[in-house]
């Protein structure tokens, strides 16, 4: 089904694994268009709660392919899915959480489309680098606008405009990532996914997602009156009755996400 991505779906855990090792799974077109689908797939699954995304090899993503920055070329990007609308932002409309695993070494773009997962976990040892500055390129696919919201101005000015190398604890220092040991990485991610979506509500996962992000562009007054919305349909799901429940006896919940 797809030619630059593995796709699997075990204990309500979706992962889409970036499948060009031998390039540090660098994107190209084909493996952007594969990535969407699978989100896609996941998202429209009621068996999937969350999306894990991590990199064959030794890399997560190393950014855009080389071979679609060489002058010549990078004037033909407009009609591909890097020019296209939402190109990662898309991520934050997705009502299940995405948890990125940032396995090894990522850069530019790549940074990119991890900022916009929900949760950014990475290997203890794995590097970054923004990378754009020092190849005369700029902040391009929102992450000027993500960033700083991410880790403040004069961090993301720093990796923006050095496009230095950055380790994973400094990273987390700063607060673009957590790390963890790099022994078993992708399943200590998968078990965080899972426990979070079985231990909380799945409806009430997608309902936060969107008020976090929608309050980027609400007042307070429209944040509140949203969540006033909510929680009147909170009341009458499934799940809330699940929640009293669980509580209430002492066991483990059932959550159904409805």
């Amino acid at each position: 089904m797809y030619k630059e991505i593995l796709y699997t779906v075990d204990n309500f855990i979706a992962t889409i694994t970036l499948n060009r090792p031998d390039r540090l799974n660098a994107l190209t077109p084909q493996m952007e268009s594969e990535i969407r689908a699978a989100t896609d797939l996941a998202t429209a699954d009621d068996n999937v709660r969350a999306i894990v995304v991590t990199g064959a090899g030794r890399g997560f993503c190393a950014g855009a392919d080389v071979s679609l920055l060489t002058p010549g070329v990078s004037e033909d990007l407009a009609g591909n899915p890097y020019d296209s609308d939402q190109t990662y932002s898309y991520l934050l409309t997705v009502p299940k959480p995405i948890f990125m695993a940032i396995n090894g070494v990522m850069a530019g773009a790549g940074v990119i489309f991890a900022a916009f997962g929900d949760f950014r976990y990475m290997a203890d040892g794995a590097k970054l680098t923004t990378s754009f500055a020092r190849r005369g390129l700029v902040a391009e696919f929102g992450i000027s606008w993500l960033l700083p919201r991410l880790i403040g101005t004069m961090n993301a000015l720093d990796l923006l405009c050095s496009a230095r190398v950055v380790e994973a604890r400094e990273a987390d220092r700063l607060g673009l990532v957590r790390t963890l040991q790099a022994e078993n990485f992708l399943a200590t991610v998968q078990g965080i996914a899972r426990e979070m979506v079985t231990m909380a509500s799945p409806r009430s996962i997608g309902v936060i997602k969107r008020q976090i992000y929608d309050s980027y562009f609400q007042s307070l007054d429209e944040a509140s009156a949203f969540a006033d919305e909510e929680m009147r349909a909170a009341f009458a799901s499934e799940d809330y009755i699940e929640g009293v429940a669980h509580f209430v006896e002492k066991r483990a919940p059932n959550f159904t996400g409805r």
